[in-house]
């Protein structure tokens, strides 16, 4: 009698916690609400540069130029502690077309401060640039509801990325590793991540001709986040 007592308390436990679970959300929630972004819905060969962790002064120019060369934008997700440090430099993306977003004030993703490190960011790039950042790129790509409804109080949808374009140029790989990665898996809609920040960063200006000259000849505008949004397809 006491076993089936206990089996039976299992079953209205297990009944209990299920609606919580239905309805816990996830990125197709998220995506449907217009709440953040993980690639543009769409067959128009377009695809979003991201860069995260800068500006830094060696990088960052050289991803500029390179970027000028070939008539691409991209958006910098920006660390506040660095644009305000080298504000010429976050300026210069500004003035050149690319979008500046946030990326916290010192790559810190806990929830505890995250609502102090956005604030401080979306003032530092509202001040240099004269224009409040639109989206909000969460450090090492973590997110939960918690994260996105902070972001949206402050009126910025979270940026992701593709899934299959994570370039990994964190992980200390090579230029060929990097242009393979993209080249390999490009779809249209992309949103690719790079960085210009956090290590070396050479590996990743080698490989950025050889992935914008195939874009060109395969057709493909690098475009900002923003333009992304705005540009795919409801979903």
């Amino acid at each position: 009698m006491r076993k089936f007592i206990l089996v039976i308390l299992g079953i209205v436990i297990l009944l209990i916690q299920q609606p919580s679970n239905v309805l816990s959300k996830d990125r197709f929630d998220f995506e449907k609400a217009g709440d953040a972004i993980w690639e543009g819905e769409t067959d128009e060969k377009i695809v979003a540069l991201t860069f995260d962790d800068g500006p830094h002064p060696d990088y960052t120019p050289e991803i500029l130029d390179i970027l000028e060369q070939y008539n691409m934008k991209g958006t910098f997700y920006v660390m506040g502690a660095h644009a305000r440090k080298y504000p010429g430099l976050v300026f210069r993306a500004f003035l050149e077309g690319h979008e500046i977003g946030n990326h916290t004030f010192t790559h810190n993703g806990s929830i505890t401060y995250l609502n102090d490190e956005l604030t401080k960011t979306n003032e530092i790039i509202e001040k240099i640039t004269g224009k409040y950042p639109a989206t909000f790129r969460p450090v090492g790509g973590n997110y939960n509801e918690t994260v996105i409804s902070i972001a949206k109080k402050k009126g910025q949808k979270v940026a992701m990325w593709a899934w299959d374009q994570d370039t990994r140029d964190w992980d200390d790989v090579d230029s060929k590793t990097i242009a393979n990665q993209v080249i390999g898996n490009l779809s249209p809609g992309d949103i690719i991540l790079f960085h210009d920040a956090g290590g070396d960063r050479t590996p990743t200006i080698e490989a950025l001709p050889i992935i914008l000259r195939f874009f060109k000849e395969e057709g493909y505008e690098g475009i900002t986040v923003t333009d992304m949004i705005e540009r795919t397809s409801e979903r």
